[in-house]
């Protein structure tokens, strides 16, 4: 039998099909948190985060379209909620984390990629809001520029500034310890 797509699952939850909502929990809910962590700097906010994302998912399924990928439609509800975040409290990026992943690299690469990491949060809390979420979703999440910008409510042209005055701004900022 062939699996469903996270569409066809989003419209049996609108029909009222509650196990169709837990494999699209099951399915998203790491890159839901990953998302919100990454932004937030905080694991156990995220957490809180992305099960908010998931509850309003589930109240508003009964007006489900898919006129987009399921995917998109959830980055952009963690999106607003992190940015709604945002505006109440200044979050700090996280990158590491291969503890909740399970890796585990070496000990000197270990060292390297946390004073990495470091150096990369410090520069994205630097970002405004935007800036940081749509660099996010870009280069730790892998979406497209179209993806982006329906998950933030913006035109992809406004997504290209964005992300254009993000790297400017992090290539500034990492300017020294990317000559290293």
């Amino acid at each position: 039998m062939k699996t469903p797509s996270d569409e066809e699952l989003m419209l049996a939850v609108g029909g009222g099909d509650l196990n169709a909502f837990d494999q699209i929990v099951l399915r998203h809910q790491k890159s839901a948190w990953n998302i919100a962590c990454r932004f937030l700097g905080d694991r156990t906010l995220a957490e809180d985060v992305s099960q908010e994302a998931f509850l309003r998912i589930l109240d508003a399924a009964e007006r489900y379209r898919p006129t987009a990928k399921f995917r998109t439609y959830l980055y952009g509800v963690v999106t607003h909620l992190c940015l709604d975040h945002a505006r109440k409290k200044q979050p700090a990026y996280v990158e590491d984390l291969s503890a909740v992943s399970g890796l585990s690299p070496s000990p000197p690469d270990a060292a390297a990629s946390q004073e990495r990491d470091e150096a990369v949060r410090k520069a994205l809390n630097t970002l405004p809001p935007n800036q940081r979420m749509a660099v996010v979703l870009r280069y730790y999440e892998g979406l497209s520029g179209r993806e982006i910008a329906a998950a933030m409510e913006v035109s992809p042209k406004a997504v290209e500034r964005l992300l254009a005055r993000g790297r400017t701004a992090l290539a500034v900022l990492l300017n020294d310890f990317l000559e290293k």
